[in-house]
């Protein structure tokens, strides 16, 4: 794989200062297009051996474009903080909004690599790490980000000559260390691990440039060269896609509403409560999963005290329990309006330390939201270890207020499925404990509500305009729900749905479900909760 980039090229010094000039004003001159209008990121990815001049690339880039809008980034040993929440936190994190440009240094390559050449890892189990690879940059190509990614190679012989040079010299001495000729002595494994890493990764959407590191000019150039082309190209296709859409939706404008609909493309899905056998439409009961919910669950009024004071004290000692193991937990909380997920949020943290939990409340993404991809605010909000964080509203809002609403396209949230479940897995096998509910009320609850909302003054400020008008489309929301559960209601991250219209037993059932959820949550840590009663003064003592 690598043969063709251990050939010796170079650029002589001439021609690198003819084309240089040029190349400098073009990747300016391309800066500020992606700084004016593009709707995508730009992310660049440097690998390579020791030795190749990955950071010599860098450098030379900021030295040719203008260094305020790039987003610089190389990773080391994770930090006690990085060790507290999933791995790929830290990418998410440090990802360039829309208009600018990242560039990379040992990220998300860096890790799976290592533990291979160390054999830390097996094939399978780099394997596996690569797939997670794969999924992350998929999900922001999809989204519409740029990834260009470069491996710098050097021959063994060459990164040994390069390393010599660099130990030679006093002012680059510092840059060769132990650990550089460490890898030089596995420079086999780094290959095969390089060789595997590339074929698995490098797909149309997140390609590999293998780059010849043994002259600075020849790199030089030939990345800068690569970089040019391949933002000029996205350009162009984001704008043919543009220009695309506006033609076809003005041709759908001009068209009569029966000439429309010969030309628009049938739902994927059948509307709900139809069949559709040939021409003819077969109009059955309307079933989904909220449906067959028993909305009737009650608890009485003089039992709810008793019970919501039991409950709220297993949930406080689970949870102190678990803050001592360093065992996390997420809480997402969607539903209907007025079905009384503030009310149960507030019956949850009076449970808990103020000093351990954080509320995130989700309304409309701000602007600087809405130039990453869309589960970006969320990855940032992820507390460290032995925290609550509880989502009111969520990432959920992208297959359901932005599928109905049509503020996310089609396309879009159908793939919102797989990338929610994708994130939901990291959260999971990183130890976080996730709890998702759905609080479900009747219409006529809903509408009961509202009326008592509009007459208490205290509460009319929760009833707007836009809760009436999501009322009027509740059977669209109804069929968003329905498969929102079926495509995201896993082993792993099950969600739970809540009959609400008795708010007392919407938030026992609650409180229960978490303290069950943490309970096991603190078993997998293989320091299992022990209750009291059940074991020594001593342990309870370390427990409660």
């Amino acid at each position: 794989m690598f043969r063709t980039a251990e050939l010796g090229r170079t650029v002589s010094r001439a021609d690198y200062h003819e084309q240089v000039p040029i190349l400098r004003a073009e990747l300016l001159e391309l800066q500020q297009q992606l700084r004016a209008d593009a709707p995508f990121p730009v992310i660049v990815v440097f690998g390579g051996v020791d030795g190749a001049g990955k950071s010599e690339t860098i450098n030379l880039l900021h030295e040719w474009m203008d260094p305020r809008w790039l987003t610089t980034r190389a990773y080391g040993e994770p930090s006690d903080e990085m060790r507290d929440r999933p791995e790929y936190w830290r990418f998410w994190r440090d990802l360039p909004p829309k208009g600018r440009i990242g560039l990379f240094l040992s990220c998300w390559y860096s890790r799976p690599t290592l533990d291979r050449v160390y054999e830390r890892s097996s094939e399978a189990e780099l394997d596996e790490a690569l797939d997670r690879v794969f999924a992350f940059e998929k999900e922001l190509a999809d989204d519409g980000a740029l990834i260009i990614k470069f491996w710098m190679h050097l021959g063994k012989k060459a990164q040994k000559e390069r390393l010599e040079a660099l130990q030679k010299d006093p002012l680059t001495r510092w840059r060769v260390t132990k650990t550089d000729w460490d890898h030089w002595h596995m420079y086999d494994r780094f290959i095969a691990a390089a060789e595997r890493l590339i074929t698995r990764t490098s797909t149309g959407h997140a390609p590999w440039h293998i780059v010849e590191g043994f002259d600075k000019r020849y790199r030089g150039l030939t990345v800068g060269i690569t970089l040019r082309n391949a933002i000029v190209r996205h350009l162009e296709e984001m704008r043919l896609r543009r220009d695309l859409i506006a033609a076809r939706d003005g041709r759908l404008h001009d068209l009569s509403a029966d000439d429309r609909e010969t030309v628009e493309p049938s739902p994927a899905d059948p509307v709900p409560g139809e069949t559709r056998i040939g021409g003819t439409v077969l109009r059955m009961p309307r079933i989904t999963i909220l449906s067959q919910l028993d909305s009737s669950q009650a608890v009485d009024r003089k039992d709810y005290k008793l019970a919501l004071e039991k409950c709220q004290g297993k949930v406080n000692r689970r949870c102190r329990r678990a803050k001592e193991l360093g065992v996390s937990t997420i809480l997402v909380f969607e539903g209907w309006d007025a079905a009384g997920k503030g009310g149960a949020v507030r019956r949850v943290t009076a449970a808990l330390d103020a000093r351990d939990f954080q509320i995130i409340p989700v309304a409309s993404p701000t602007d600087e939201e809405q130039a990453h991809h869309y589960l970006w605010r969320f990855w940032r909000h992820l507390s460290r270890a032995g925290r609550v964080t509880i989502f009111d509203r969520s990432w959920y809002g992208r297959v359901l207020v932005e599928r109905v609403e049509g503020f996310a396209s089609e396309q879009e949230w159908r793939r919102a499925y797989a990338e929610i479940n994708d994130f939901e897995d990291q959260l999971v096998r990183h130890g976080i404990v996730l709890c998702k509910f759905w609080l479900h009320i009747t219409k006529d609850e809903q509408l009961k509500r509202f009326k008592t909302r509009e007459k208490v003054a205290y509460k009319r400020w929760k009833l707007t305009e836009e809760d009436w008008r999501n009322r009027e489309k509740w059977d669209d929301y109804e069929a968003a729900v329905n498969d929102m559960v079926e495509r995201t209601s896993t082993s792993i991250a099950p969600w739970t749905l809540v009959e609400a219209n008795d708010k007392r037993f919407a938030r026992i059932k609650v409180l229960k479900t978490i303290r069950d959820a943490v309970e096991a949550g603190i078993a997998r840590t293989g320091h299992p909760y022990v209750p009291e009663g059940k074991a020594s003064k001593h342990t309870l003592e370390s427990t409660a």
